[in-house]
C-alpha cells in the first residue's frame, strides 16, 4: 500500500484541492456471483483519492487535522472482511458511502480491481467518483 498527498487546482472555483491518496490496497472479501466464488475469499485491490484540506494538519503536523489514512486503511479491511456482494460495483458503492460519512470525506475517486477475473486480463474492476469538490475548502490556495 502507498499513500501520496498531492495539491491540484480547481479550475471551475479557483483554489488548490489537496487529495490524500491510498494505492494499491489489498483486500480479502466473498465477492462474486458464481456459486463456487460465495465459498472463498478473493483479493480485490484498491486505489483511492480523498479531498481534503490538508493546510491545518501541515500547520500544526497535527494528524487530527487531516484524514488518517492508516484509520481508514483499517476501516476498509474490516469492512472487506465483514461483506459478501456479488458485484465488485454493489462494494465500491457501499463503502464509498461508509468512507464519505464515517471519514467526512467530502469528495473521492475509488477504483476496485478483481485480478484474475477474466483469464485474458490482469485484472477487471470499477472507478466511481462520488462527492462534491465544491465543499472541500473556500480558501484560495
Amino acid at each position: 500500500m502507498g499513500v501520496v498527498f498531492i495539491r491540484s487546482f480547481d479550475k471551475h472555483r479557483g483554489n488548490a484541492v489537496d487529495r490524500v491518496l491510498i494505492e494499491a490496497l489489498a483486500v480479502e472479501t466473498v465477492i462474486g456471483v458464481y456459486d463456487w466464488e460465495r465459498t472463498i475469499r478473493q483479493r480485490l485491490v484498491m486505489d483511492l483519492e480523498m479531498a481534503t484540506d490538508i493546510r491545518a494538519a501541515a500547520a500544526d503536523d497535527d494528524l487530527t487535522h487531516t484524514l488518517d489514512y492508516a484509520a481508514i486503511s483499517a476501516r476498509i479491511q474490516t469492512f472487506a472482511e465483514e461483506s459478501q456482494f456479488e458485484l465488485v460495483e454493489t462494494f465500491a458503492e457501499r463503502l464509498a458511502a461508509l468512507l464519505r460519512e464515517e471519514f467526512s470525506i467530502p469528495w473521492l475517486t475509488m477504483t476496485v480491481r478483481k485480478p484474475g477475473a477474466v483469464p485474458e486480463a490482469a485484472a477487471v474492476g470499477v472507478r466511481i467518483v462520488r462527492g462534491s469538490l465544491e465543499t472541500v475548502s473556500d480558501a484560495p490556495a
